[in-house]
Parts: structure tokens; C-alpha cells; sequence
């Protein structure tokens, strides 16, 4: 599906009917008038770039692979793996989950749950949360992967459930996010937001900020709840919907939100980049961008790939773009991943590329997987580890060429 986003018709507590593959770029203005100077009936401006060739000075060594289950399944997931004391947490779509040790790749355990998985993973102390296609919530042992709870939802569940030990968060696409009992996984509230008439396939991560969850919604908004009721406690508004049409009008905010003290950093499709102080939900700066894989932090930037394949790292005071690459046109690219002093993304095709923190050029590239690697990449130290749509979870050492 290259150059293509999923839109869905959220229908009731259903919320996942797909209704219509879309070429997004072609929201873009300006592309009649382009095609016009090539004179070319054939001319696509939204086709992905042809990759050129660099001059590698970073390579990636492969230190180890493990398959786990078939990875993202058909399902267009983004099923997380998490990287704690050594080990590495992974789930496939059709319902296996392991734990890896991050150093040689040795399986310490694996499950087999026999059930569609959609969300995940998340973890607190000795507890695993994933989400599950069918509207479930699931917590299980660290340990050995054994079930200790399940509980139902009213929609998927395509992120990772978070915890600090007392309160269990999940949001599931149909617009609610809800909370469990830690220990027993009894419904303990629920907050309903609208959701649009179109929404894009996915929901961002909750993240859990001492007695506040932090949210991201379809309808371009931020929210930071209780954990003891799931009240409002701030609004943030990321983007606004415009146009006139709906697919004109979609603002999701869809991909990893990154948090450094009290500044939370967050993008939307169709709207915008913002940073936001978390006591009390201000925003400090923010600029345009259309994004849906997320963003990260690294290198006193904010890192964040447009959809038209545009890699950006703003400066994260606010003072503007410290460099962007627009090599990458269309291709589709993941979260961008700070590793040592480069940024690691991955397109449509399974190329990962390497970019300089420090200019934004292309310094190395690698092919791990040809079917891509829609999940975020992990980083520690100058280990990458990616976990391909295919299921191939893969151990990259960085090194400088000489």
C-alpha cells in the first residue's frame, strides 16, 4: 500500500470498519499545478522518492534475530516491543508473547495466548499489559508469561495499556479510555470523547505522569485525566479541523507522545507539532506538520517525519527547525529514533536510514526487513533494535566506518 493511509467510520462501540484507502498526500495543495510543468498525465507528486545512493560512515551489524508469531499480522498494527532491565518484551498480532534477553537474543519465555493481539506491550515492576483486537485488556506475568487478568473494552485496544501500580489505563478506538484495578482488573471509570465521523487506524499510548494520565485524541485534542476518576484535569488543543470535507477534516493524533519532565512533546495528522507543560496543559510552542508515527526527543531536538517523508528536528525551546531532510519523499516513515548521535527511520520498503543529529544527512542504511517496520525501534546505548512487520525482532550494534 505504498503512499496509502487507512481511514476508518467509527460505528458505535465498534469503531474499526474500514471504509476507504486514501491517498493522503493528495490532500496537499498545489499538485494539479506541479503535474502541469511535467506535462506528464502519468506524473504522481505523491509517489515515494527512488532512494540514492550515500556514502556510508555508519554501519549496522547485525548481532542477533528471533522471529516472534507473524509480528503485525494483517491488521495494520503497531504492536510495541519494550526494552527493561535487560530484557525485551515482544507481542505478535496472532498472540504470542516473549521475553528476550537484549544482549544475545536468548529466549527466557514465550505464550502462546490463542487470542488476536493489538496493543502492547506495556509494563509495571513484574506485570506485562497488552490490548487485545476483540476489546480486551490483559494483564500477565513478567515472569513466565502466565495470565493474570482480563478485562473487556468496548472497542480495540491498538496501544500499549500503562500502569503505576494501583490503575490500569487503556484506550481503545472508539474514543474511551478506562481504568482497572491494578490488582484485579475491575472497571474502575471511564472517559468518552467524541469521535469524528473519519478517524485514521490507531490510537497514541497513554502515558501515566504521577496521579494524571496524558491521552491523545481523534479529534486533535490532549487530555490529561485523573487516575483516581478519569475527570479532566487540562485540555490541550493540538490541531484544528479544516476544510469541508471529512477526510480534510481528520486531525488524529495517532503516534507515540514523548514526555522529558514537564514538557510533552506531541504531533497530529493534518495539524500540528506542540510542546505542552503538563501541570496545567499550556502550550509552549508549536509548528505545522502532518504526522502519524510520532515523535521523539534527542540532541536538544524534537524529532518528527511528515507524511510526505519530510524529517525534521525542531529545536526544543521553540526556536525553530534546527535542520530537515527531504530525501525521503513518500516513503512512508516510522517513528524516528534517536541512537547515539543519528536518528534511525524506517520506510515503507524495510530500508532503515540513518541520519546525523546533527544535519539531517544520510549516513548509513540498512535493510531489515523488506515487508517494513511500522513499530517503534528501541535504542540503548549504541544497540537498535527493530521489530519488522514480519515479526523479526533483530539486534543492530552501530558502528563508525573508518
Amino acid at each position: 500500500m505504498n503512499g496509502t493511509l487507512t481511514v476508518s467510520r467509527p460505528r458505535g462501540s465498534t469503531a474499526s470498519k474500514l471504509v476507504a484507502i486514501m491517498f493522503a498526500p493528495l490532500l496537499m495543495t498545489g499538485c494539479e499545478t506541479i503535474g502541469g510543468w511535467f506535462d506528464d498525465d502519468d506524473y504522481d507528486p505523491t509517489e515515494p522518492v527512488e532512494l540514492n545512493d550515500i556514502e556510508e560512515t555508519v554501519v549496522l551489524d547485525k548481532r542477533w534475530s528471533r522471529s516472534i508469531g507473524d509480528g503485525q499480522g494483517d491488521g495494520l498494527y503497531h504492536i510495541n516491543p519494550l526494552l527493561e532491565g535487560g530484557i525485551i518484551y515482544a507481542a505478535s498480532s496472532d498472540g504470542e508473547v516473549a521475553a528476550v534477553r537484549a544482549d544475545t537474543g536468548k529466549l527466557l519465555w514465550d505464550t502462546e495466548l490463542e487470542l488476536p493481539i493489538s496493543g502492547g506491550v506495556g509494563k509495571y515492576r513484574d506485570a506485562l499489559f497488552l490490548g487485545g483486537a476483540d476489546g480486551l485488556v490483559l494483564r500477565l506475568s513478567a515472569e513466565d508469561g502466565s495470565e493474570v487478568w482480563r478485562a473487556d473494552v468496548s472497542g480495540e485496544v491498538l496501544a500499549a495499556p500503562q500502569s503505576n501500580g494501583t490503575v490500569v489505563v487503556a484506550q481503545s478506538y472508539d474514543g474511551k479510555v478506562s481504568g482497572f484495578d491494578f490488582a484485579t482488573g475491575e472497571k474502575l471509570w471511564t472517559h468518552i470523547s467524541d469521535v469524528p465521523v473519519l478517524t485514521l487506524r490507531g490510537t497514541s499510548t497513554p502515558i501515566i505522569q504521577g496521579n494524571t494520565v496524558i491521552a491523545g485524541f481523534a479529534d486533535g485534542k490532549v487530555l490529561g485525566m485523573s487516575l483516581t476518576d478519569g475527570s479532566v484535569v487540562w485540555e490541550a488543543r493540538v490541531a484544528i479541523p479544516q476544510g469541508r470535507s471529512e477526510i480534510e477534516r481528520i486531525v488524529d493524533i495517532d503516534g507515540t507522545m514523548a514526555l522529558q519532565g514537564s514538557e510533552l512533546y506531541v504531533a497530529s495528522y493534518q495539524g500540528r507539532i506542540a510542546a505542552i507543560e503538563t501541570r496545567a496543559g499550556r502550550k509552549l510552542w508549536q509548528r505545522n506538520v502532518s504526522a502519524v508515527s510520532g515523535v521523539s526527543v534527542g540532541f536538544g531536538n524534537v524529532y518528527v517525519a511528515d507524511r510526505d517523508g519530510t524529517v525534521s528536528a525542531f529545536l526544543r525551546n521553540g526556536q525553530g527547525i534546527r535542520w530537515q531532510n527531504i530525501e525521503l519523499g513518500y516513503r512512508e516513515l516510522s517513528r524516528p529514533t534517536p541512537i547515539s548521535s543519528y536518528v534511525a527511520v524506517v520506510d515503507f520498503e524495510g530500508y532503515l536510514h540513518l541520519l546525523s543529529q546533527v544535519d539531517g544527512t544520510i549516513v548509513g542504511r540498512e535493510r531489515p526487513d523488506s515487508d517494513g517496520a511500522r513499530a517503534d525501534m528501541i535504542a540503548e546505548g549504541n544497540i537498535l533494535y527493530v521489530y519488522s512487520n514480519s515479526g523479526d525482532l533483530i539486534a543492530y550494534d552501530l558502528e563508525t566506518r573508518d
